[in-house]
C-alpha cells in the first residue's frame, strides 16, 4: 500500500468510528525544518546579554584582540570523524592476528577523534537481571579510556545480517515472532514488540545500560532503540510490520522512545530519520527526539528527500551523525566518476547536510588497515572534512569597554564548522587562578556557521582584561563538556585562551591598523 493510501484509509477509519485522526495516531505529517517550530531548544539558566550593542551605550569600546582559524582537526565532545570498532557484522577479524590488537588498531587510529559500538542485544545481555558485556565492548571501553576517545552506542533487537537471532536466550519461545517475507534468500521474522513480555524485558534492558551509562565520561551519545533491521525504524524492502494497525505501531515505539528519554537523562539519543516506509511513526518519533534536545542520525547519505531535508534544516541545537561505508583502496570499491571516488562524494555530502559526526567504517570489512588503503591515496576530501565537521568556535573579536567605571568585554563568537552547536555553548571568564569571573550561555546551537554571536561579560571593578582566560563548554542535557577554541592563536593546556593585545589593535592607523 502506497503511504498517501494508507494515510487516507487511517483517516477513513478514524471518522467512521467517531474520532479524529489526531486522537487515533500523533502522526506528523511531512513538512519543510526550516523555520518549522520546535521551539527555542535547550535554555541556558545564566543567559549571556547577547546584544544589541549600539554605540552610544558603549561609547568606549575598543578591539584590543583578535584571532584567526586554526587549520587543525579539534577533538571536541558533540563532532568528529567516528571510528567504527564493530557493525552488525560484528568486531574486526583476520585470520591469525589477534582480536584485541586489530581493536587497538581502531582505536588508536589518529582519523577518529570518537568510536562507535554496535552490537546485539545478546552481546550485552545473556541472563535477565544483569548485563553480561561482550569482550570486544569491554576492550573497546579499555583502548578509549588509553586513548582518550568516548564511545557512540547501539544495542540492536534485530539484525538481518546475521542468521541466529540477536535476542538473548532467556527470551526465546518467549516473545511472538511474525514471519514478515523473503529477503535476501531467508524468511523475516520481528518480534511482537508490544507484547508485554518484550516491553518489560526492553525496559530492564534499558535501565540497565542507562543506569551503566547514563553520563558516563567516556559515552558519547546512544543510538534510539527503533523498530526493524538494526533498529533503524523500517523493515525495508519488505512492506509489513508485524503490529495488527498502525496505532498500536506507533503507540508502542513512541512509549520506548519515552522511557528511553525518561531513562537516558544526561546522554544525548540519537534518533534514525529514516522516513516511516513501514509505518510505526517514525515522523512522531523525529519531532519528540528534537523537543526534547536530543539529536538525529542517518545511516546513508544518498537518500529520500525527506531526510536530507531533516538533516539539513534541522534546528541547530541538534547534533547530527552521518553512517556511510568507506572504499578500502581497492580498484572494484572506488567507483570513479570523472576522476572521483564514490566515498569522496559521500564526504562531501555530508558536509552539504552539516553533520557533527562522520563514520570511518568499511562495510561489514572492518579494519584499520583497509581505512588506511583508501586514505592514503585519497587524503583530501577526508581532512577537509575533518578540519571543518562539527562546531569550530573561537572569540573572533574581543572588545573592551569601560561605562561608569565598570570594565567589561564584548566578545564577537564565531564558528567556522559546518553545523550550529549541538546544546548551549558556555563561555567563562577566569582569572589567573582559574577563578571564574564572569560567564554564561549562549542561545542554543549558536554561534551559527558564517554568522557573528556577540555576547557581553561585565567585570568587577577594576578589573585589567589583560591576563584574563577564555574558557569555553558545551552543555547538553545538563552535563558540561570542555571545549577546546578553535583558533590558530596559542591556547594552554586546558583550550583556554590567555587575553593579549594582537599587534597593530588599539591604536589609530592609517595603514590599516584599527583604532
Amino acid at each position: 500500500m502506497r503511504r498517501r493510501d494508507f494515510l487516507r484509509a487511517g483517516g477513513t477509519v478514524a471518522l467512521a468510528s467517531g474520532f479524529a485522526t489526531q486522537q487515533m495516531y500523533a502522526y506528523v505529517p511531512g513538512h519543510n525544518f526550516e523555520k518549522y517550530d520546535f521551539g527555542s531548544g535547550p535554555l541556558a539558566a545564566d543567559r549571556l546579554y547577547q546584544g544589541p550593542f549600539p554605540t552610544d551605550l558603549f561609547p568606549s569600546w575598543n578591539v584590543v584582540m583578535a584571532t584567526t582559524p586554526s587549520l587543525d582537526p579539534v577533538p571536541n565532545y558533540g563532532m568528529g570523524l567516528v571510528t567504527y570498532i564493530c557493525d552488525e557484522k560484528g568486531p574486526p577479524h583476520n585470520a591469525g592476528q589477534n582480536p584485541e590488537k586489530l581493536i587497538e588498531d581502531l582505536v588508536r587510529l589518529p582519523l577518529g577523534s570518537a568510536l562507535y559500538l554496535r552490537v546485539n542485544w545478546k552481546d550485552v545481555q545473556q541472563k535477565s537481571g544483569r548485563l553480561d558485556l561482550c569482550e570486544h565492548w569491554k576492550t573497546t571501553f579499555d583502548f578509549a579510556r588509553q586513548y582518550g576517545k568516548r564511545i557512540g552506542l547501539r544495542v540492536m533487537m534485530s539484525n538481518p545480517d546475521i542468521a541466529e537471532s540477536p535476542l538473548p536466550t532467556f527470551l526465546d519461545g518467549k516473545i511472538p515472532m511474525v514471519k514478515l517475507g523473503t529477503w535476501q534468500k531467508r524468511e523475516r521474522l520481528e518480534p511482537r514488540y508490544d507484547d508485554p513480555r518484550f516491553q518489560s524485558a526492553f525496559r530492564e534492558l534499558t535501565d540497565l545500560l542507562a543506569d551503566a551509562y547514563d553520563g558516563h565520561p567516556q559515552v558519547q551519545y546512544v543510538d534510539t532503540a527503533m523498530y526493524g533491521f538494526w533498529g533503524e525504524g523500517h523493515t525495508w524492502p519488505l512492506e509489513t510490520n508485524p503490529f495488527p494497525d498502525y496505532p498500536t505501531a506507533e503507540s508502542t515505539f513512541v512509549n520506548m522512545l519515552e522511557y528511553q528519554l525518561l531513562r537516558w537523562k544526561k546522554t544525548p539519543l540519537a534518533t534514525n530519520t529514516q522516513p516511516d516506509f513501514s509505518k510505526v511513526g517514525n515522523s512522531e518519533l523525529v519531532d519528540r527526539t528534537i523537543r526534547s534536545a536530543n539529536w538525529l542520525r542517518t545511516d546513508t547519505i544518498f537518500i529520500e528527500n525527506e531526510q536530507i531535508e531533516t538533516l539539513s534544516n534541522r534546528p541547530p541545537w541538534v547534533g547530527v551523525t552521518v553512517e556511510v561505508g568507506m572504499s578500502d583502496g581497492s580498484p572494484a570499491s572506488l567507483h570513479l566518476d570523472d576522476g572521483v571516488t564514490y566515498t569522496d562524494q559521500v564526504v562531501s555530502h555530508v558536509r552539504d547536510v552539516g553533520a557533527c559526526y562522520f563514520s570511518l567504517w568499511n562495510w561489514h570489512e572492518i579494519r584499520a588497515d583497509r581505512i588506511l588503503a583508501y586514505y592514503e591515496k585519497y587524503p583530501a576530501a577526508i581532512d577537509r572534512t575533518a578540519r571543518s565537521i562539527g562546531y569550530r568556535v573561537r572569540p573572533s573579536w574581543i572588545w573592551t569597554y569601560e561605562e561608569r567605571g565598570y570594565p567589561g568585554l564584548i566578545l564577537g563568537l564565531v564558528n567556522d564548522g559546518i553545523a550550529g552547536v549541538p546544546g548551549v555553548l558556555r563561555v567563562s571568564v577566569l582569572d589567573t587562578n582559574g577563578n571564574l569571573v564572569a560567564g554564561g550561555g549562549l542561545d542554543a546551537g549558536y554561534p551559527l556557521p558564517g554568522k557573528v554571536r556577540q555576547a557581553q561579560f561585565p567585570l568587577p571593578k577594576g578589573t585589567a582584561w589583560k591576563g584574563l582566560r577564555l574558557k569555553a563548554e558545551i552543555e547538553v542535557k545538563g552535563q558540561r563538556h570542555p571545549v577546546r577554541w578553535a583558533c590558530k592563536q596559542s591556547l594552554n593546556a586546558d583550550g583556554t585562551l590567555t587575553l593579549h593585545p594582537t599587534a597593530g589593535f588599539g591604536e589609530s592607523d592609517e595603514t590599516g591598523g584599527l583604532r
